[in-house]
């Protein structure tokens, strides 16, 4: 097993047709633990895709170094790099068998000579005849040993002498899943495996994934765009926006205290409120003509900023439907969505016309055109500058430096 690290790591494409460079990576900084299991996400172009394919030697970085362990391997062939790639696409080999493709990687681990080349040949071509017809290659038997142990903790045993095309989408992946893991890496990258399986399948291939994972301790980079996989299969998230990194920490301090307006928006389903408010003094602020007290972290906080407008966040869980009283939001019901276990209201504020949304209970009774009151709670308030950084109590900032908690090897 290793840690990874990309120090100071660039990547930009030349110009096409008279254009400008390309920067997709600026100087980027990043650490991954032995044995974690980090989430890379954000929008697209943000090279997210494009960090993974530099780890794994399918692209040459412009600048900064990658470390696999103690090793610097961005001159090194792919090969070299102890590292195994799960591709969206799958990238099975059509002719080849279920067996043969988990074995494929095994196969060609090292050089061989043209007569282990013949001898491992002869052994798979007369490994279905009588005993006393067969080639023995020790070499091969090997590679079948552990092709059978993955397939008996992928539960693919029934599939092995099968091709691609005669695989569900879900078997396939477990399949593309198999090789990476019998050449045993120091590291697994996984560009959006799932996203070419519907929800049901998704549901349950992410738990083995992450079943599997703690169970190897295998060092994985997991590149999604579904905020769901994010959220419950890493250790860690980092948001990379424009090349850069935005925020790393665990699912609940970025969903909790997020670095940046981009991150507030980014991370959570559905996105954080927004509005405009002005300091009105330590504890208190402004929303239209009413006040709102700020309690919990960053009460202490606002006495500094008084008097300055800054940009106010709140989950749609921190709002909530209420009778009306001078302090409480008068709004518009605009829209209703029904997901059985609670209701997305999507609501505009008389005052200001922001649109927000708010979590309800899904027996709260309520239609489109209807005048509701919305109650804020006075520890969900997030609070941005004007340059739309966060402002993060001390807490919030050491909690980041925190170490992720690590599967136990070996369990």
């Amino acid at each position: 097993m290793a840690d990874v690290r990309f120090h100071q790591v660039g990547k930009t494409y030349p110009p096409r047709r008279g254009g400008n460079p390309v920067e997709v990576l600026r100087q980027l900084d990043l650490h991954i633990e032995d044995g974690e299991f980090l989430v890379l996400v954000g929008p697209s172009g943000c090279g997210k895709s494009t960090l993974l394919r530099l780890l794994a030697g399918l692209e040459a970085t412009t600048s900064g170094e990658i470390y696999v362990g103690d090793r610097p391997v961005s001159h090194l062939r792919p090969a070299q790099r102890d590292v195994a790639m799960v591709f969206q696409s799958y990238a099975l080999y059509p002719h080849l068998s279920v067996a043969d493709n988990i074995g494929f990687g095994l196969r060609r681990s090292r050089p061989r000579s043209l007569c282990e080349q013949l001898l491992d040949g002869i052994h798979r071509a007369t490994r279905h005849l009588p005993p006393a017809l067969r080639i023995p290659s020790e070499r091969e038997r090997r590679i079948e040993r552990r092709i059978d142990e993955v397939a008996a903790t992928l539960e693919l045993e029934p599939l092995l002498e099968r091709r691609p095309k005669e695989l569900s989408g879900g078997q396939k992946q477990r399949v593309a899943l198999g090789r990476a893991i019998a050449r045993q890496p120091a590291v697994f990258l996984m560009d959006e495996p799932l996203s070419n399986l519907d929800a049901k399948l998704r549901t349950g291939t992410r738990a083995q994934i992450v079943e599997l994972q703690r169970r190897l301790g295998t060092t994985t980079l997991y590149v999604t765009h579904d905020q769901v996989e994010a959220m419950t299969m890493g250790h860690r998230i980092a948001v990379l926006n424009e090349g850069r990194l935005q925020q790393l920490g665990t699912p609940m301090q970025l969903y909790q205290w997020p670095a940046n307006l981009f991150v507030a928006q980014f991370i959570g389903s559905p996105a954080m409120n927004l509005l405009p408010v002005e300091v009105a003094g330590s504890g208190q602020l402004l929303l239209g003509g009413r006040r709102f007290p700020v309690e919990g972290p960053l009460e202490e906080l606002l006495g500094e900023w008084t008097g300055h407008r800054i940009t106010g966040g709140l989950r749609p869980e921190h709002l909530r439907l209420a009778p009306a009283t001078n302090r409480n939001l008068a709004a518009e019901v605009s829209h209703c969505e029904a997901l059985g276990n609670e209701q997305l209201i999507t609501c505009r504020l008389l005052e200001g016309s922001h649109l927000v949304l708010v979590r309800a209970a899904p027996d709260q009774s309520v239609s489109v055109g209807q005048t509701v009151h919305l109650e804020v709670e006075p520890t969900g308030w997030r609070l941005f500058d004007g340059l739309g950084a966060a402002l993060l109590p001390a807490e919030a900032v050491a909690a980041p430096r925190q170490e992720p908690q690590l599967p136990v090897i070996g369990q």
